[in-house]
């Protein structure tokens, strides 16, 4: 990782902040029914430090068109970022974000919107 210090206060506050995992929200851009067209988008927000990984997978195979943002910053300091793939929901399929933050893997499974 590469640190820049403008100077010692700047530098202090880096080193000061601890480990803070994501919060994590996997969601459709349009309403989750199945057999529609749709966005498959996986948002993690508010982690410390900012090396992450987000991967959208269809039945634990990743999504081959899945893009994602540039990595930002809140005004805290804190980071986010969003993974997004067009993708056509099946009932049969199993849609997952999987994010591996400091070495810890989570998985958060996408479910249809009730009607």
């Amino acid at each position: 990782m590469i640190q820049i210090c403008f100077n010692s206060l700047f530098c202090d506050f880096f080193r000061s902040k601890h480990v803070t995992p994501p919060v994590v929200q996997i969601y459709t851009r349009g309403p989750g029914i199945y057999d529609r067209e749709n966005v498959l988008l996986c948002h993690a927000k508010g982690f410390y430090p900012p090396e992450i990984d987000l991967q959208l997978l269809v039945d634990g195979v990743k999504f081959k068109d899945a893009k994602q943002t540039d990595l930002a910053f809140e005004e805290n300091w804190y980071y986010h970022l969003t993974a997004h793939a067009p993708f056509t929901p099946q009932k049969d399929r199993k849609y997952t974000c999987k994010v591996t933050h400091q070495g810890e893997t989570r998985s958060y499974n996408w479910e249809p919107d009730s009607l």
